[in-house]
């Protein structure tokens, strides 16, 4: 069980490809996922060989995920990878435009060895003042914004791609951008039924393999914020919404995450809340203490073997459908 531990942990690294000492780290501590970010993936080609590397000194098929929303949040830039932000395609309502563009980056993205991509974003935009996702949703109503989230997922499942939701509960009706600090927002738990659940209920029934938490505090439903909250994830994503696939933590290293902890404080806390992946973006040495003090914790018996296994066997069966790309 001690050796699986390390498949609970997503992380990119901080050079434009990885380097020995995180090799190294990747693969004595058997991680489970690598993000990459937008230095990583320019050219295209250094992408490539990234991920040559990193299959290189894999023994499980890691998830190999990227941002790849459209518009600003594009990690690749460029043709045929890059496409118009989601807020363009859903003001016109044009869905067939949306499914060749996506359909031509997805097809591409997989061709270079991705197999995750982090998104579609199922919020809604709800407040002007949320800065951190202008033009990154499809609108603001609910049935306009589905059917973009159902192509997106369809297409990436076509294609061979894994898919992520986010950013859970929904994330539209705050202001704060989670990266500089702890979102909130003051929408109820009925609000959140007739409104916020809508996209990401579509989005797990077309099926959506992930969905990611982002670190927002929902005062009229808990006190505590998502990436912490058991009710969250236990009562809302996994019992009405009935989601038994993977969830992912937003970056553990946001300054929206800071009152968890200390980043290995705060990967234990939201795992013990429900979260089967733990997101650390481009430290990959905040990561390597963060797998050292979740072994300790397992050590000690404050993980327990069950809750261990559930989220492992949510990671395998996912990874099952992936086959390493021959590049």
């Amino acid at each position: 069980m001690m050796k699986r531990i390390g498949q609970l942990f997503f992380t990119g690294f901080d050079t434009a490809t990885p380097s020995e000492e995180f090799l190294d780290f990747y693969a004595s501590d058997n991680i489970g996922g690598v993000i990459l970010f937008e230095e990583n993936c320019n050219p295209h080609s250094l992408a490539e060989e990234s991920i040559k590397k990193i299959l290189s000194r894999s023994a499980i098929v890691p998830f190999i995920g990227v941002d790849q929303e459209g518009g600003r949040v594009s990690r690749f830039r460029g043709k045929p990878a890059e496409f118009n932000a989601p807020a363009e395609y859903g003001k016109k309502k044009n869905i067939d435009i949306f499914e060749e563009h996506f359909a031509r980056a997805a097809y591409y993205l997989h061709a270079l060895g991705i197999n995750l991509i982090l998104g579609p974003v199922a919020d809604l935009w709800l407040n002007k003042g949320n800065k951190c996702l202008e033009g990154r949703t499809f609108g603001s109503n609910p049935a306009w914004v589905i059917p973009f989230i159902e192509k997106a997922i369809r297409i990436s499942n076509k294609v061979g791609l894994l898919s992520c939701l986010k950013h859970f509960p929904g994330f539209g009706a705050a202001e704060t951008d989670p990266h500089t600090a702890l979102a909130s927002a003051d929408y109820d738990f009925q609000t959140f039924v007739n409104r916020e659940a809508l996209t990401f209920k579509a989005g797990i029934g077309a099926g959506a393999d992930m969905v990611m938490t982002t670190h927002l505090l929902l005062p009229a439903i808990d006190q505590q914020p998502a990436t912490v909250s058991k009710k969250i994830i236990d009562e809302l994503l996994r019992g009405i919404l009935e989601f038994d696939g993977i969830v992912v933590t937003d970056d553990l290293l946001m300054l929206g995450a800071e009152g968890f902890g200390s980043p290995a404080e705060r990967a234990l806390n939201a795992f013990l809340a429900g979260h089967d992946l733990l997101l650390f973006g481009r430290d990959f040495r905040a990561a390597r203490a963060a797998v050292a003090y979740f072994k300790e914790a397992y050590r000690k018996g404050i993980i327990m073997d069950e809750r261990l296994e559930a989220s492992l066997d949510r990671i395998s069966g996912i990874k099952s459908k992936l086959t390493i790309p021959v590049i």
